[in-house]
């Protein structure tokens, strides 16, 4: 009977005949739900799927990085001895997609039941839905308890609210874990360190060198598959150097323990031209695929703390992402979808501007952001928050291209992860569900916290004219297009207090220069300037 089951960590041996255990591409933990309980005879079934790799046109490391830890994770499973059945993405016959796979499976094996853990995905929930029908054996669904929050207890926690705000939510993960807490106290006697966790990185300050991980023949291989069929999708491969096995990845986080985590809280929000990962831990893409788990990153930043090895505002603003943002934003989906995704609260509608893919804007933060991302498949948050992100939210950038760009280019990016990320947090599509007002700043921000404008061709001291920071245009511009629908939010009082001081000629000037930006971005390989009142006006 298809249908989630109760947590299956207590389950014992199989009382059936052969089962057939599907484990999917980002389900790469041993103690997976799913793999609990194989019995003799049991076989685990693993495929690579076309439709996986094309419904986008994902980042070739993205790409290369879940094909190379699945065959990792899969020799792992043969060498405790146990029976998989793997189809390659180039094998004879591989059909392309989950479910006819599926039924070839069910034809070679012919088990009794087949044995999944709930997807992280909405899409891939719904091929569930059609898998008894297809394969003509019962398929059970169990948890996916490497989370935190169950969706059950998640929903619990939301009740009737009419918004959802990650800082409650948090809280209430912290006093149910234990985690961070002296007794019913949060450790230090505060939830929440962000206020001390935005320094500007210091001139001259160097994050350490990171561990390098080797290519073995396995992901040599991959990688000469991914370039040969994947030549046309964006993103470079010789930069590939991620964590695809659980030791790698364990000694990845043991590396950002050790090295970054101390001054990753005072520096998470910092950006620097030249050192694009600064103290972050890049642990993302290990955890999305199930190297890692949540659990055990949590713990390894506390007793870090607890050690004295690292101080509390960089612990807890490591813990927050993962034990509040991460646990918060799965469950934000799960509550919300398939509706979710179809919001669109400030009617934006501007397709994603070329520069997206080529990098080709004179803009240099969005240039370097860019760019690094095409290289690595990584951006950290603030990149993507508050420079592509706020770019797209004052551009007015329509939500599902901005979302589909996100999905391609990132290669910790999920559907269940990056969707409420980008619609809420950098789209504000969701009309302030998940974030009490939108993430949009003018260029003093990135200024602020980045080296990148001491580069760039723009000025953010100047507010219009020749030489101006597109985001100061943008900044202002969008928040007189909007303000019907954010006026009443008490976040934004100040800004509209400071747009309503402003004289009514130079509020009409920004209009003028924006609106004359903004219809040059329809232009694809150009690179955009703004404009000044004389190139408006003859």
């Amino acid at each position: 009977m298809l249908g989630p089951l109760p947590r299956s960590g207590t389950a014992g041996p199989s009382s059936h005949g052969l089962t057939l255990v599907f484990v999917l591409g980002d389900q790469l933990t041993r103690d997976l739900s799913a793999l609990n309980g194989l019995a003799p005879g049991d076989v685990v079934l693993m495929v690579e799927v076309a439709d996986e790799t094309t419904y986008v046109r994902h980042h070739k490391q993205k790409i290369a990085l879940v094909l190379s830890a699945m065959r990792h994770f899969a020799a792992e499973l043969r060498a405790e001895g146990i029976t998989v059945d793997y189809v390659e993405l180039d094998a004879t016959g591989n059909t392309g997609a989950f479910g006819t796979e599926l039924v070839r499976a069910v034809a070679r094996h012919r088990p009794d039941r087949i044995v999944v853990t709930e997807p992280g995905e909405w899409r891939v929930r719904r091929m569930m839905d059609e898998w008894p029908a297809l394969t003509g054996v019962p398929v059970e669904i169990r948890d996916d308890d490497r989370f935190l929050c169950s969706r059950a207890e998640f929903r619990h926690w939301a009740g009737d609210r009419r918004s959802y705000r990650m800082e409650f939510f948090y809280r209430e993960m912290r006093r149910r874990t234990g985690i961070l807490m002296d007794g019913d106290e949060p450790a230090g006697g505060r939830w929440n360190f962000d206020a001390e966790n935005r320094k500007r990185l210091p001139k001259g300050m160097r994050s350490p060198p990171r561990p390098v991980f080797e290519r073995d023949a396995i992901t040599s291989r991959v990688l000469d598959l991914v370039a040969s069929r994947f030549a046309d999708h964006f993103g470079d491969l010789d930069a590939f150097d991620w964590p695809v096995t659980r030791r790698d990845a364990v000694n990845a986080l043991d590396w950002f323990i050790a090295q970054a985590l101390p001054r990753f809280g005072d520096y998470q929000d910092a950006m620097a031209e030249d050192d694009p990962r600064l103290f972050h831990a890049l642990l993302s893409p290990s955890l999305n695929l199930g190297l890692l788990t949540a659990r055990e990153v949590c713990v390894a930043a506390e007793q870090a703390y607890r050690r004295g090895d690292a101080p509390l505002n960089a612990a807890e603003g490591f813990i927050r992402q993962i034990l509040g943002w991460r646990e918060y934003v799965r469950g934000v989906y799960w509550l919300e979808m398939p509706a979710y995704a179809e919001t669109n609260a400030l009617e934006a509608e501007r397709p994603l501007p070329w520069f997206y893919w080529s990098g080709e804007t004179e803009m240099n933060c969005l240039a370097r952001a860019i760019m690094d991302t095409r290289r690595h498949a990584y951006a950290h948050h603030i990149q993507r928050l508050m420079v592509t992100g706020n770019f797209a939210l004052l551009a007015g950038i329509r939500p599902a291209e901005i979302e589909e760009w996100y999905l391609i280019v990132y290669a910790d990016a999920y559907d269940w992860v990056e969707l409420p990320n980008v619609h809420g947090m950098v789209a504000f599509a969701d009309g302030g569900m998940l974030a009490s007002k939108p993430y949009a700043a003018s260029g003093a921000y990135i200024d602020r916290m980045s080296d990148y404008c001491g580069r760039c061709v723009y000025s953010p001291q100047l507010k219009t004219g020749k030489g101006a920071c597109p985001f100061n245009l943008l900044y202002w511009d969008f928040l007189m297009r909007n303000r019907q629908k954010l006026e009443q939010l008490p976040r934004m009082a100040m800004p509209y207090r400071t747009l309503d001081r402003m004289d009514s000629s130079h509020r009409e000037t920004i209009r003028s220069e924006a609106r004359a930006f903004l219809e040059g971005l329809a232009e694809p390989g150009t690179k955009m300037h703004v404009a000044t009142q004389g190139d408006l006006f003859g």
